[in-house]
């Protein structure tokens, strides 16, 4: 299991933030923890101790007038660890490369694959053309509904038709290099995972994939990393000092190398 980090940027700042608090209308949501650190600091700090595959994730839609500088922050990101880091937050075809030119990784697409509902598999195709498969990771972010979990767009404000499942992992595992997936539910929480999504992650095992979403102790981080049989990443959000939290940063760099 390793260790992914995360950079979260809304209303041009570096915050940690209740995942299901996010409301488009106001640019609004409920906050744990406010940066006085740019973004550029976190990815400094990830580079140094040879972290990859963490990601950086835009929570301001195009349309906020925010966008712009919540844009230029994850720009500063990447640009301070070329290559190393992910980024997510209104990716499309049309601007996937410039943030892969600007030194992000991979690009994590929800939005513009999931739409109406449905799995967009024209929109899907077009992306795998521009960037292909290997520098796409697809988030597969839900929230709980009527027993299942159901994917979820536009901040996790919207529900899909899409149950996470192993069926949906292994219809699109042939389109992405891996995937992303925040139990939206407890984001931002720090109050215990989702074992049923981490336990169908570890049960299906087929590519990478990293779990974000309630982990708020070393007990959450076992658990995770058992039912995830040791192949199922994990992101540490609000529950880190990096961020406010009572987890050293450390400490869960030493754990997960273990």
């Amino acid at each position: 299991m390793k260790f992914r980090p995360c950079i979260d940027i809304h209303n041009g700042k570096v915050k940690q933030i209740v995942g299901g608090s996010l409301n488009d209308f106001g640019d609004q949501a409920k906050e744990n923890f406010i940066s006085e650190k740019d973004a550029a600091f976190y990815a400094r700090c990830y580079q140094r101790d040879g972290l990859k595959g963490g990601h950086v994730i835009l929570l301001n839609p195009k349309t906020s007038p925010y966008y712009e500088e919540t844009k230029r922050q994850a720009l500063l990101a990447l640009s301070q660890a070329k290559g190393t880091l992910q980024v997510g937050g209104g990716i499309t075809e049309e601007n996937a490369e410039e943030f892969l030119n600007a030194g992000a990784s991979h690009v994590i697409v929800t939005s513009y694959v999931f739409q109406d509902g449905r799995i967009n598999y024209e929109n899907l195709e077009k992306i795998v053309k521009v960037v292909g498969k290997e520098l796409l990771v697809l988030d597969l972010s839900c929230r709980k509904k009527e027993g299942a979990y159901y994917i979820v767009t536009d901040r996790w404000q919207k529900f899909t038709e899409e149950v996470l499942s192993e069926q949906l992992l292994d219809t699109l595992k042939s389109y992405c290099d891996e995937f992303l997936v925040h139990a939206a539910d407890v984001e931002g929480k720090s109050k215990g995972i989702e074992t049923e999504v981490a336990g169908l992650l570890g049960a299906w095992g087929k590519a990478p994939v990293t779990y974000a979403g309630g982990v708020g102790s070393y007990d959450d981080l076992e658990q995770l990393r058992l039912l995830g049989r040791d192949r199922v990443d994990v992101t540490v959000g609000s529950a880190l000092d990096l961020f406010g939290g009572p987890l050293p940063y450390r400490k869960i760099l030493e754990l997960c190398e273990k």
